[in-house]
């Protein structure tokens, strides 16, 4: 019997301007980074230095970070906050919700084609950059990777929408461009993926499993290059331009 560390999964607030504004069950590292690429994905602010200074602390109940956005921000926050209240645990209720999902995203840069040597060679070294992955085989990553093939950033989770926004957010917090390499995450491709991957300039998209027919429609409407069930030797390509 091989001894294995069990994934840690906690309730973690987040508040912006004194106001509480989601509570997701997360692993509890790379906070700082979370809350940035959070607020980015749910368009609060644009970049990290409309964040003011970020203060994280550990409660008997779980985690809570907090942070003041810019006083223009403000109104934002209290009325997404309100929105909030009434989703559900798939995040979509009612029609004002429904409206939102359909509004059209930004359509991403120009952008050359990815080689497709690189994916392979980045999908080769993954696994050296996921620490908590090896301990637990549980837990979810999303990586930057440059034009190279190189991995440059790695963030882990149990939540695989938490992953990528810690990778958002430590990418801005670096003032790091998203648009000359690609993602790399290991998760299903949903339409959240896809959105918050163009929301945060990104012009290219790899995941490690399938993606939903919604996950693709997103990205053909924005002119996302989509690259899924990409193993080592294959890939299949559902939007963008041609791998070369």
């Amino acid at each position: 019997m091989t001894d294995r560390e069990i994934a840690i999964e906690v309730p973690v607030s987040i508040e912006f301007n004194g106001i509480g504004y989601a509570v997701m069950m997360a692993t509890p590292s790379d906070l700082e980074d979370f809350l940035i690429g959070f607020a980015i994905s749910e368009k609060l602010v644009e970049r990290a230095d409309q964040i003011g200074a970020i203060d994280v602390h550990e409660h008997d109940k779980g985690w809570i970070i907090r942070a003041n956005l810019d006083a223009d921000k403000a109104a934002m926050v209290f009325e997404r906050a309100r929105t909030r209240v009434a989703e559900s645990s798939c995040g979509l209720c009612g029609l004002e919700n429904l409206e939102l999902v359909a509004q059209p995203l930004p359509q991403v840069r120009d952008h050359r084609s990815i080689d497709k040597a690189h994916i392979f060679k980045a999908l080769e070294t993954l696994q050296g950059h996921q620490p908590m992955n090896q301990k637990t085989g549980g837990v979810h990553a999303a990586g930057w990777v440059d034009a190279n093939g190189d991995i440059r950033c790695v963030r882990e989770d149990v939540g695989r929408h938490n992953a990528l926004d810690k990778l958002i957010g430590a990418l801005k917090r670096e003032g790091q461009s998203l648009s000359a390499g690609f993602i790399l995450t290991t998760c299903r491709c949903s339409y959240e993926i896809v959105e918050k991957s163009v929301i945060a300039g990104a012009t290219t998209l790899v995941t490690i499993s399938v993606p939903t027919n919604f996950a693709i429609e997103r990205a053909k409407s924005c002119g996302l290059t989509l690259v899924s069930l990409a193993r080592e030797d294959s890939l299949l390509q559902f939007n963008g331009h041609s791998l070369g």
